[in-house]
């Protein structure tokens, strides 16, 4: 079991997902004496009889006067068990793009329904943005279960529609979780609730501390993107010329051939260097320099593989897109792609299909795609990028579309199209590469 959970939450707005992070660090004695001391002026200033725990996750001005989460937030809390990296992300469906951010690393995902109104569109679409991004397990936190006098039935039917909706999605039977809670009181949060003694599953934080999400899997193809070349030049280190990054995926060690992509040159890996000296190997997320055994033209930007697995770089990316700008987009569309450190100039080819997920349908040659939307796409790129498929590899497969005009964000993009679609017959399949 990996003694590090990234996790992010999602619902829809006033469902209670800065309560049910603000209950999981008070519980967990993860606040400080002088954050809850703030949290509880500002409760009794509003007239509140006790601390108001979603002030503990809305941290910014703006959020706490509108009584909404509008960035993404990270919180990082522990239990003897575990620790945890939580991204909270808004619920208003105008910051979808922040959901996206935050879920895009995240190995489980905690999406709040009101009990009171069960499962509603915004619910569909941060399942179908959450399976788009590859999040493999999901919790449905039932919320408010309170309001509806702990009833059974009523979680029942709420559990049902949304795990069948995931298993449209592609979720396999054991990776969705559905748990009837109160984080405003807060049972089966940390503490099990006597109100509801017709569940017998988990609280939320017995699943957390006990899930089994695995890390990025060290046996998987080695891929090292170049952020930086260090050549220090000085009496000391006159030669050195090193290749400073983050193990995207995979695993590397001394010894090992790799190839430097795009322009496919051969060579071994001489040394793995870090400040507190060399090590015997590197695996995913590990920061280090490579020393090569080879003299080589390489520059920040180029990718470093294992050369038995690399992948052949191609200036036809044939994509999934999150669009994320109010600006749509359409065919013929110049823009940059940014892949790893490398940033070059793009055109969209054509739009394949939108992705409708309430209907779990397909829209094919859209017009446009509009904010929000998920679509298929043909990207020609001017120089060939080494990817991979995004269900080979989450960080190496995945991109950014860029205007080229302010350098904002236009799009999160996947290389292939992991994202099942439901097709007229009602059989849920994977649309090919």
């Amino acid at each position: 079991m990996s003694s590090l959970l990234r996790l992010a939450t999602a619902g829809s707005v006033d469902d209670g997902k800065s309560t049910l992070v603000g209950r999981l660090l008070y519980d967990t004695k993860s606040v400080l004496a002088d954050q809850l001391d703030a949290v509880t002026r500002a409760s009794v200033d509003r007239g509140l009889s006790t601390p108001d725990l979603s002030l503990l996750v809305d941290g910014l001005r703006s959020e706490r006067e509108q009584g909404i989460t509008i960035d993404v937030a990270y919180r990082y809390f522990a239990t003897p068990k575990r620790s945890f990296v939580l991204a909270d992300t808004p619920g208003h469906v105008q910051y979808t793009r922040n959901t996206v951010t935050g879920a895009s690393t995240a190995q489980l995902a905690v999406l709040l329904v009101d009990a009171r109104k069960g499962v509603i569109e915004q619910t569909r679409r941060h399942a179908a943005v959450l399976a788009l991004l590859g999040v493999p397990r999901l919790v449905l936190a039932v919320n408010k279960i309170d309001l509806v006098d702990y009833d059974e039935e009523t979680f029942r039917v709420i559990a049902k529609e949304f795990t069948d909706h995931a298993t449209s999605l592609g979720y396999a039977e054991g990776s969705v979780l559905a748990i009837p809670v109160s984080a405003l009181v807060g049972d089966n949060v940390v503490e099990r609730s006597a109100h509801t003694p017709w569940y017998s599953g988990p609280t939320l934080l017995e699943h957390l501390e006990t899930v089994p999400v695995a890390p990025d899997p060290h046996d998987a193809p080695f891929r090292f993107p170049v952020q930086y070349v260090i050549r220090p030049r000085t009496p000391e280190y006159p030669d050195y010329r090193g290749y400073a990054g983050q193990v995207a995926a995979g695993t590397v060690r001394p010894g090992d051939e790799v190839v430097v992509l795009p322009a496919g040159l051969r060579t071994t890996v001489e040394r793995i260097d870090t400040p507190d000296g060399a090590l015997t190997e590197a695996a995913a997320g590990r920061s280090v320099t490579l020393v090569l055994a080879d003299d080589l033209d390489i520059a920040r930007g180029d990718v470093i593989a294992a050369a038995a697995t690399a992948p052949v770089p191609t200036d036809e990316l044939d994509a999934t897109l999150a669009w994320l700008s109010e600006k749509p987009l359409r065919p013929g569309a110049r823009v940059l792609v940014k892949h790893g450190a490398r940033t070059v100039q793009a055109f969209v080819d054509e739009l394949v299909s939108r992705f409708d997920e309430q209907k779990l349908s397909t829209v094919d040659y859209p017009e446009t795609l509009q904010l929000n939307e998920i679509g298929r796409a043909k990207v020609r790129v001017a120089e060939p990028l080494p990817v991979d498929e995004y269900e080979v590899s989450r960080r190496t497969g995945a991109f950014l579309v860029i205007d080229p005009a302010d350098g904002t964000t236009l799009a999160a993009g996947m290389v292939g199209a992991p994202l099942p679609v439901l097709r007229s017959d009602r059989d849920v399949v994977s649309p090919g590469p």
